[in-house]
């Protein structure tokens, strides 16, 4: 598999502080990778260095073998990649259809009617509440509607940020049934911050660890769901 995403030694500061420490990840094309750690991590900070918000002060990001690191946020996702935020960040006083046209909009509307099929049958909740304004969804609606309004772009890569957060045991399973859909019948790399270690690392075929801002360890999801270390801090009630 060839590498889609490579982080190379990333440091990242807000200020004085320093977030990120030299981090270096790979993402392979067809791939889900997870990222695992505890609040505070610097795992949110790593997805918005990604896409130039904070800008990485150290290190080199590439996207396809082209330095992406410099680049504005709008070139990066013209490139293919899509992300969908940490607390779902939806524009709640438009409706369901504005919310995604805003997500097609970065590619000028390609494949707007195939990708809107696609987000259907994935979260068929869309279809129903497509006129509703969507400060009036659920938490799992709104949820639905970032990663769907990401999806409209027609990324080859997306970036998705604690999708899980908040959300209802039955909504979680659907949110992940819905990831690992997309990776096995459209081939979407994904590179997924969770802080549901269980559900991510069972759905990752590659996963990475940090903590206070450093990479500590990596392996498969399988591997790592195994390790005793692992499961004392982030399957047995660990934070």
């Amino acid at each position: 598999m060839t590498t889609l995403l490579a982080l190379e030694n990333i440091s990242t500061f807000y200020g004085p502080v320093q977030a990120l420490r030299d981090v270096s990840l790979e993402v392979k094309a067809g791939e889900i990778v997870t990222l695992i750690g505890a609040n505070g991590a610097g795992k949110s900070t790593l997805m918005m260095t990604i896409f130039g918000t904070p800008r990485a002060k150290s290190g080199r990001i590439t996207y396809q073998g082209r330095d992406i690191t410099a680049l504005a946020p709008f070139e990066i996702a013209r490139l293919g990649l899509a992300q969908s935020p940490e607390g779902r960040r939806i524009f709640p006083r438009m409706s369901v259809e504005e919310n995604l046209l805003m997500g097609a909009q970065v590619v000028k509307y390609a494949n707007y009617d195939k990708q809107l099929a696609l987000v259907f049958e994935l979260f068929p909740r869309i279809e129903e509440r497509f006129a509703q304004r969507a400060g009036t969804l659920s938490g799992g609606e709104q949820q639905m509607l970032a990663i769907a309004r990401a999806l409209m772009s027609k990324p080859k890569l997306l970036l998705l940020d604690e999708p899980s957060l908040g959300l209802a045991p039955l909504v979680i399973k659907q949110i992940f049934g819905a990831i690992r859909q997309l990776n096995r019948e459209t081939g979407l790399t994904v590179l997924l911050v969770e802080q549901n270690a269980n559900q991510a690392l069972r759905l990752a075929h590659r996963a990475y660890v940090l903590v206070n801002g450093v990479i500590t360890m990596q392996g498969s999801g399988p591997e790592l769901l195994a390790k005793p270390e692992i499961r004392a801090a982030y399957l047995e009630g660990g934070h």
